[in-house]
């Protein structure tokens, strides 16, 4: 016999329609808050994970807010606070020498290392480091160059590359305003 469930709150089984009905006056009551509590749970479930997806260390899903996450220059990996913070206490106690939480490379010491360490990750054809090579440019008035890199970005699949893109064409630096492409 394949059982039935309440189709409201889902946490009763029956046997058959009849059963159903003849239970249906003792179950009201329950079922109505059961399904309440379901409800509420759907709509007030906060999302498992944000576009960034999650920390590449301890997996925990990386924040909206981007001041509860850093982006290593060097490898281009957003990496949650705490695992930052980790890091950096392990740095400070004398434990380990100054380098990414991820791929342990050197931290970078100048703006010169860190570009370089962009471009190379760029030239790798990583979506996150062109997308902050087009940030670049337009921070220099560059907005040719930084329409280039988000293009390439968004090709990757960037989701952040394609709002600056949506933003290009309603701002029209970079390129000619078009309604239907900043949609």
């Amino acid at each position: 016999i394949k059982l039935k469930k309440c189709t409201a709150c889902k946490s009763v089984k029956y046997c058959s329609v009849k059963c159903q009905e003849n239970h249906r006056p003792q179950h009201k009551r329950a079922c109505k808050k059961r399904a309440a509590e379901l409800r509420d749970e759907i709509l007030f479930k906060q999302p498992e994970s944000s576009h960034f997806g999650d920390c590449p260390i301890c997996y925990v899903p990386l924040r909206v807010d981007g001041t509860k996450s850093s982006m290593m220059v060097c490898c281009s990996k957003i990496v949650c606070i705490g695992c930052d913070y980790a890091n950096t206490k392990c740095e400070l106690e004398g434990r380990s020498n100054p380098c990414c939480a991820f791929c342990r490379l050197p931290r970078a010491s100048t703006q010169a290392e860190a570009d370089r360490y962009v471009l190379k990750r760029v030239e790798a054809n990583d979506p996150v480091a062109m997308r902050q090579m087009g940030t670049m440019r337009r921070s220099e008035g560059d907005y040719d160059g930084a329409f280039e890199y988000w293009s390439k970005a968004a090709g990757l699949g960037d989701v952040g590359a394609h709002y600056q893109l949506s933003v290009v064409y309603r701002e029209g630096l970079g390129a000619e305003k078009d309604k239907k492409k900043e949609l």
